[in-house]
């Protein structure tokens, strides 16, 4: 399988900023890619290359971004062996250099990654997750739906910045979605009950401006009991530490205007999760505060999901340290942290083979592209965060996650059954 063309345009993401789409071309068959973009970031994630012209589109431009891919990669990969996704990725590594891919851009490397991926899969006529498959290849993920946006994702009162609703106990995916859908339309009847607005954030979820944290958590426990999935469904948070993060302290300046301590802050989750039916918390601390994640993983590690982002960035190195400091339980997988499509695989192995979590996750700038969905179910690695039961750019993975059970028939497993 020889790749005869890659080409790259400027598209749109969700919040309508530019970003990269690639086509390859591999035997005659078309792969095509959009890479996703995030608001909240880890400063070691790989450089995401932007024009920085204000005269278009307030600098974020991609279109040095498209001319790599154009002229440096293409005429470099043309004629290449498709089918060996290891050999092309470090192919495009080598052809960068850069640790970070700051030359290149690892928007440029990703969306030639990705799309080679799905053209390759194509010509072999495999599905995509079955193409990628590192197993079985069969398992459905937990969907964990971001129904209330907070923090760097909305326009409110609220710090932390998402609350999700988890279906867990469940025999199959399409059974998880509809109720977790179901409770998405619940939340908004209360909230339209209770005054509030129903406008929804970057990630679908609804965006009112709660009082305090345990507003929006006993809102969530009420509309899970009104659509009747009590104890099926649990919760989930992403506090996006690292927002609140400064001079060594924890600021919550959307709020009370109060600070916290590591300990704190810890302390705070421990009676939150006492509370509330709270199975993970992501990003509970700051990317750079290690000893204050040592510390919460060994309170809170042995009874809840600890699950590691900006800390990790899906970098495979700095997973690796971080089991060997014990600093988590799970890792959140970004393709667009790493660049990647191998690494995002390699990530994934380390972190399952040490017995840590894996979730496969989306960004706050995403697009119509289900590439994860298809990932998710390829590496087993049983929970994918797509956000909320709006806004078609997160409703597509879920989509996608629907064909491939009815497609596995009888051979699908749903990992909250």
């Amino acid at each position: 399988m020889k790749i005869e063309s890659i080409k790259a345009r400027e598209v749109l993401d969700s919040r309508g900023n530019p970003t990269i789409e690639v086509d390859a071309t591999v035997d005659g068959v078309l792969g095509r890619a959009i890479v996703p973009s995030g608001a909240s970031t880890g400063s070691l994630e790989a450089l995401e290359l932007r024009d920085g012209d204000p005269k278009r589109y307030s600098g974020k431009g991609v279109l040095k971004a498209v001319e790599n891919v154009n002229s440096t990669i293409a005429s470099q990969l043309r004629g290449s062996e498709a089918s060996n996704q290891k050999a092309l990725d470090e192919a495009l590594m080598n052809l960068d250099g850069t640790p970070s891919k700051s030359k290149l851009g690892a928007n440029a490397i990703l969306g030639v990654s990705m799309a080679v991926a799905r053209a390759a899969a194509a010509v072999q006529k495999k599905p995509l997750y079955a193409y990628l498959a590192t197993g079985e290849g069969n398992l459905l993920p937990v969907p964990y739906m971001n129904v209330v946006n907070g923090g760097a994702h909305a326009d409110n009162t609220v710090d932390f910045q998402e609350f999700m609703i988890v279906p867990k106990k469940f025999p199959t995916f399409r059974e998880a979605i509809r109720a977790g859908v179901e409770t998405f339309h619940a939340l908004k009847s209360i909230l339209k009950k209770k005054g509030y607005a129903t406008n929804v954030g970057d990630e679908g979820g609804f965006a009112p401006s709660f009082k305090t944290t345990e507003e929006v958590l006993g809102t969530l426990v009420q509309a899970i009991a009104q659509a009747g999935y009590e104890g099926r469904i649990r919760l989930a948070l992403d506090v996006a530490a690292n927002e609140l993060w400064e001079d060594g302290k924890y600021m919550f300046r959307k709020s009370d205007k109060s600070i916290k301590t590591s300990d704190q802050l810890t302390s705070l989750y421990e009676a939150l999760v006492a509370k509330y039916p709270i199975d993970s918390i992501e990003d509970g601390l700051g990317e750079t505060d290690w000893q204050g994640w040592k510390a919460l993983t060994s309170r809170m590690g042995s009874k809840i999901q600890l699950v590691g982002d900006d800390i990790f960035v899906t970098n495979p190195d700095i997973i690796k340290k971080g089991i060997q400091e014990k600093v988590a339980n799970s890792v959140l997988i970004k393709l667009n942290q790493i660049g990647t499509v191998t690494e995002t695989i390699q990530a994934v192995q380390i972190a399952q083979k040490a017995n840590y979590g894996t979730m496969i996750s989306h960004r706050s700038g995403e697009t119509e592209d289900a590439f994860i969905a298809d990932l998710a179910v390829a590496l087993g690695t049983g929970m994918i965060k797509t956000g909320s039961a709006s806004r078609t750019d997160r409703i597509a993975k879920y989509n996608q996650l629907l064909r491939i059970e009815e497609e596995l028939g009888s051979r699908a497993r749903f990992a909250g059954a």
